[in-house]
């Protein structure tokens, strides 16, 4: 099975730590995400920050419903990248960070994993396609609004 991807990147003008302490704070999400209206921590990230193998769990709001979600991180390097995969293993979205003139570039990553498809098709049957394509169609609206977004809010502080 064909794996989707899709990323963009911004330039914030801040230094890369401030910028991975702000996309590696799940809690925040809600403040830039289309999608994603909150998060929490399962289990208490330690006075380091989020650390790989911790989970949490997402609120997804679209007009036509809501659901939750839970993911694991899977990248955890502080002033370097962010990552984690829903359910852990259907999808993997990311941060990743460098030091650019001007401050910092930011790229956010997503993949649409062979596990994800098998898990749609699975779940959803004959809808399945068409479900895939709502997800490849948020990821592609979704990463460049959110981004501008991270910006704004990074600059703004």
């Amino acid at each position: 099975m064909a794996a989707y991807e899709h990323s963009d990147s911004v330039v914030v003008a801040a230094d890369p730590d401030t910028v991975y302490a702000v996309v590696s704070d799940v809690t925040r999400t809600g403040e830039w995400s289309p999608i994603c209206e909150a998060c929490w921590w399962d289990e208490e990230p330690g006075p380091d920050g989020p650390r790989e193998g911790a989970w949490f769990t997402g609120r997804n709001v679209t007009p036509n419903r809501t659901w939750e979600t839970r993911s694991v991180v899977v990248a955890a390097e502080p002033g370097r990248e962010f990552a984690w995969l829903v359910g852990g293993k259907f999808a993997r979205w990311g941060y990743v960070v460098r030091p650019v003139d001007g401050g910092t570039e930011l790229t956010e990553t997503w993949e649409f994993r062979d596990d994800g498809i098998e898990f749609f098709h699975e779940k959803y049957g004959d809808e399945a396609q068409s479900q895939i394509q709502d997800r490849v169609d948020a990821a592609h609206s979704g990463i460049p609004a959110t981004l501008a977004r991270i910006k704004d809010v990074v600059e703004a502080s």
